[in-house]
């Protein structure tokens, strides 16, 4: 979870539970939706968002068709608010790179308000980056029983 970012995390409790939880991020097991509120009227309800992502100078990264690991995040949008010209959006990044929301909302033309590496004139448009962790599930790493947690975001 980026550090502006809100809402869900997993904390394990010791080293086996962190090791455990580590491989099923590593295998893709793990679950993650967030919301966010970016700029601009999403013209389509829904869609999946694949480009590649790259480092680039220090923190940042960039979308990059050469150099770029293979990266996808599907997005629903869950409103529009006409009057501020903002979309509210569900998203789930199929693939966990580093700054993927931000990167691939920013790159199809609505990036996240609050963003302060990728938001541009939005980076100030909010007091805070308007991304919020919703839910995550994940298997316990000694039960194995499926745990789910959500948290609503306040924005």
């Amino acid at each position: 979870l980026d550090f502006d970012t809100s809402g869900v995390m997993v904390i394990p409790r010791n080293k086996p539970a962190l090791s455990h939880i580590s491989k099923q991020f590593q295998a893709r097991t793990v679950s993650k939706h967030y919301t966010a509120v970016v700029a601009g009227l999403m013209a389509q309800d829904e869609g999946v968002i694949d480009l590649p992502i790259a480092s680039d100078d220090g923190p940042r990264y960039k979308i990059c068709q050469e150099s770029g690991k293979p990266s996808f995040t599907e997005y629903r949008v869950i409103g529009r608010d006409e009057q501020a010209r903002t979309t509210r959006v569900f998203l789930h990044p199929i693939t966990g790179r580093s700054h993927q929301l931000r990167l691939h909302l920013q790159a199809i033309g609505h990036p996240i308000l609050g963003c302060e590496f990728y938001g541009g004139k939005f980076a100030k448009a909010t007091v805070r980056l308007l991304l919020h962790a919703t839910d995550l599930r994940f298997a316990h790493p000694v039960s194995g029983e499926d745990v789910f947690v959500e948290s609503s975001p306040d924005f």
